[in-house]
């Protein structure tokens, strides 16, 4: 598929799955993470409609994906699983990582533990949303290919993540 026949970042789609139930997530903080994640490709100058899943998870289920795909056996607080080509913002091949039937970059997905969202939230004195937007925005800036391996990379990932959450009105406490 050629770049000139994929949509506009508007038209990008995030698609929501809460499948916890000991937090409660009413539509207002569903919206708040799609806004999350629209600013974030919007800040990085994305200009194709991307698919984006997120999936709202306990601690016992994101210990489980974390277990069988990290090797890691505990839960975390967010995870990313990239589908897209993308180093730093930057897409280097459109083709294999779109979807043809709906005209859409497939970044990936993203699984956030609503429990220990709730758990940080408290812990760092700021509120359920700062939490779940920070971590979408995490997650969002490891699908568009950041990491923070090392101090530099990691400053460079908390300041788009902050800024992102500034103009969100999510300012850190």
């Amino acid at each position: 598929m050629e770049s000139s026949r994929l949509k506009s970042v508007d038209d990008t789609k995030v698609f929501i799955e809460n499948e916890q139930n000991q937090i409660e997530i009413p539509q207002v903080l569903e919206n708040l993470l799609v806004s999350t994640v629209l600013a974030c490709l919007k800040q990085e100058g994305i200009g194709v409609a991307c698919e984006i899943n997120i999936l709202l998870t306990d601690d016992e289920s994101i210990r489980e994906i974390n277990s069988q795909f990290r090797n890691i056996d505990a839960p975390t607080d967010v995870l990313s699983f990239p589908m897209a080509d993308i180093i730093k913002g930057k897409i280097n091949d459109i083709g294999k990582d779109s979807d043809p039937d709906e005209g859409l970059l497939v970044a990936g997905d993203i699984v956030i533990s609503a429990e220990t969202a709730k758990k940080q939230s408290e812990l760092y004195g700021h509120s359920l949303e700062r939490e779940l937007a920070f971590l979408a925005a995490h997650g969002m800036y490891h699908l568009l290919g950041y990491g923070h391996e090392n101090e530099q990379d990691e400053r460079e990932m908390t300041g788009k993540q902050e800024t992102v959450l500034d103009e969100l009105g999510l300012k850190r406490a």
